[in-house]
């Protein structure tokens, strides 16, 4: 997606309070600015949001749903805290996993759904419904169903004691920085179950379709995919530091194996069918 020259200014005030908090932390590397105090993420593996208790508003018909809403599929989700109007992170990282999910063979709203949620109190269904149609055209230039894609990935807004608990249950902390006017914020992709259990965090503004695959096989338990791909979950084991998956050669020779003994038994299977048929004749 082009860059809007007009946001161009915006880069620049982070720029510079970065810049300006260089000599002093020479002195105290370990220091964080005081702009990304209380800004990170606490991962919360393994635990369940509560779909039921948080309320968003649909961007098509402007209401309030539950966000089970949007977990009825069976599906896996991947789930993004962005806000519309955001200058750069936010942007960089809904365009990182829309050029990841355009590699991939599965498609949005069919073996998986994505749901957007802004985290600007401010912004509007009307803002959420832009941002939608943008990214699902340029998705659906990849080959992939347009109609399909627009019931599968949904831009939402909602009231900001509803971001704040959906946040703090899936260890998202942010602030908004009266200075620069914008929200200070890390980059991560949730991935959740179908019933809203929390399977991984993807960090950074590019996603391997790999990873994006692999993390959806993880989420789905299964229940995406052929058995190749189930297959590929055997041999891949997420690393935590790397940020990502990587092929485990233990897993890979025990696969090996496995294979080479059904050939081996089937060779000898056929074998000793022809030795018994030969002796009987």
């Amino acid at each position: 997606m082009a860059t809007n020259p007009g946001v161009m200014p915006a880069f620049l005030g982070p720029l510079v309070a970065v810049r300006a908090h260089a000599v002093e932390l020479q002195g105290d590397p370990k220091k964080v600015p005081e702009e990304l105090v209380g800004v990170g993420v606490k991962e919360h593996l393994g635990e369940v949001v509560e779909l039921n208790a948080i309320e968003v508003i649909d961007s098509l018909a402007g209401e309030k749903k539950p966000l089970s809403a949007y977990f009825q599929s069976g599906k896996p989700v991947l789930l993004n805290l962005v806000y519309y109007e955001c200058p750069m992170l936010c942007t960089m990282v809904l365009n990182g996993v829309s050029e990841g999910l355009k590699g991939l063979a599965w498609s949005v709203g069919k073996e998986f759904n994505v749901v957007t949620i802004s985290i600007n109190p401010n912004d509007t269904p009307a803002m959420a419904r832009a941002k939608k149609e943008n990214y699902l055209k340029d998705y659906a230039k990849s080959g992939h169903d347009l109609e399909t894609a627009r019931a599968g990935w949904s831009f939402l807004t909602a009231e900001e004691s509803q971001v704040r608990k959906l946040a703090s249950q899936l260890g998202f902390e942010y602030k908004y920085d009266e200075i620069q006017k914008q929200y200070a914020h890390s980059a991560v992709t949730f991935v959740l179950t179908p019933t809203g259990l929390i399977s991984r965090y993807l960090y950074g503004i590019t996603y391997e379709p790999k990873n994006l695959k692999l993390a959806l096989l993880e989420a789905s338990r299964g229940k995406i995919g052929s058995v190749f791909d189930r297959l590929l979950m055997f041999c891949y084991h997420y690393e935590p530091l790397a940020r990502g998956y990587s092929l485990q050669a233990m897993k890979v020779m025990q696969l090996g194996a496995m294979f080479s003994m059904v050939l081996m038994g089937g060779y000898m299977m056929v074998f000793w069918t022809r030795q018994r048929k030969g002796r009987m004749k």
